[in-house]
């Protein structure tokens, strides 16, 4: 099949890039082309893509990848065409949520269950590559290298098929890419990770997408008591109206009891170390933030042991997208997981290096871009 030009935000250097955003651009608008699907493969039409802080990650350096890279991960997308001829599962025309971490079924990991580790698919991420191999992305002869398998601030994708989850059609376009990333890990890491029993008790810390994601996915989970800290008084209203019992700034946390579970997903080990004093004994804490691979997290060792609690990463929450995307979207139409509330707002993709710079103040829970692109 052939391939065509796109337009993508593209990232030429990771790290040393000075504020504001919106004056700098690291990101810049390019004309890139992008070949055809290959077997197994899906060309899609981004129609909506989340702004996440894995992706400023890779912007201020926190999360070292590939140069160049055409950024994104989190989107909602309609097939245009499929590399293999009658693809069992996907056709022209189907809305797709895209996922940040295809499972390649054959590693260890895939075979125990746990895709959500698959080491195929993570050493593709790491190369900024397809799971099948190599990119599609290039600028003249120069390769351009993918976001986690997706690269969704862009017009058009080639994207694994492993990588999409068909959803139905009616679901905006914008709030159908939040259940690719944000609801997929901060949920998961409730009801995965931790396995929420019902009747205990959660903690988050942070309120961004993933965290107010999580805050959601305890309510619907059954906590009995569900308890939020963060430093905006706007995201702490929020948690309050979604259902928290409360909702404090980080200077205010001594006023919280321990929780049975703890969720840690602002991505410092500082926050992570205190994130491991509110869990009671016996508790529970999963980390789902991604700190600089500099940080090094210290804690009372003896903790662990004497008090029985257990420390727990939390990858993509511990999810099955295939499995957990329709399971989370059918809480959302029971209105038990009301997803809407993460948005923040809706911008074209031009506006990325500011919606980059709202994403570093603080200022937004999620927002999402709309790439325009057509057929």
């Amino acid at each position: 099949m052939n391939g065509r030009r796109i337009t993508a935000a593209v990232l030429r250097q990771s790290g040393d890039q000075p504020r504001p955003y919106a004056q700098n651009a690291p990101l810049e608008l390019a004309e890139l082309d992008l070949a055809g699907p290959g077997p197994g493969e899906l060309l899609v039409r981004i129609d909506a893509a989340g702004v996440c802080h894995s992706d400023l990650s890779v912007v201020n350096g926190d999360r070292p990848r590939p140069m160049p890279m055409a950024l994104g991960h989190e989107a909602a997308a309609t097939v245009i065409a499929t590399g293999t001829p009658d693809d069992p599962g996907f056709a022209p025309g189907d809305r797709v949520v895209l996922v940040f971490l295809p499972a390649c079924g054959e590693c260890a990991l895939c075979r125990d269950g746990r895709g959500y580790l698959c080491e195929v698919a993570a050493a593709a991420n790491g190369r900024g590559e397809l799971i099948g191999g190599g990119g599609r992305l290039s600028e003249g002869h120069a390769p351009v290298h993918h976001h986690l398998g997706v690269s969704a601030f862009a017009s058009h994708a080639v994207v694994d098929r492993r990588s999409a989850v068909k959803v139905p059609s009616d679901i905006p376009a914008e709030i159908a890419a939040l259940f690719g990333c944000a609801v997929l890990t901060g949920v998961g890491a409730v009801l995965n990770t931790a396995a929420l029993r019902e009747g205990e008790s959660v903690l988050v810390y942070g309120l961004g997408g993933v965290g107010m994601a999580a805050l959601m996915g305890a309510l619907a989970g059954g906590a009995s008591r569900v308890t939020a800290i963060d430093p905006s008084p706007e995201k702490r209203g929020l948690a309050l109206e979604l259902g928290a019992a409360a909702a404090v700034s980080p200077e205010e946390a001594d006023s919280l009891d321990t929780a049975d579970v703890v969720i840690e997903t602002v991505g410092r080990a500082s926050v992570l170390a205190d994130a491991c004093t509110r869990a009671r004994r016996g508790g529970r804490i999963v980390t789902v933030g991604l700190p600089h691979p500099s940080e090094k997290l210290v804690i009372p060792a003896l903790s662990l042991v004497a008090e029985g609690k257990a420390l727990i990463g939390s990858y993509m929450g511990s999810s099955i997208p295939a499995r957990d995307i329709p399971r989370y979207i059918a809480l959302w139409r029971e209105g038990r997981l009301p997803v809407e509330r993460l948005l923040t707002s809706v911008a074209p993709l031009s506006e990325i290096n500011r919606c980059m710079d709202r994403l570093a103040d603080g200022q937004a829970i999620r927002q999402v871009v709309i790439p325009g692109g057509t057929e």
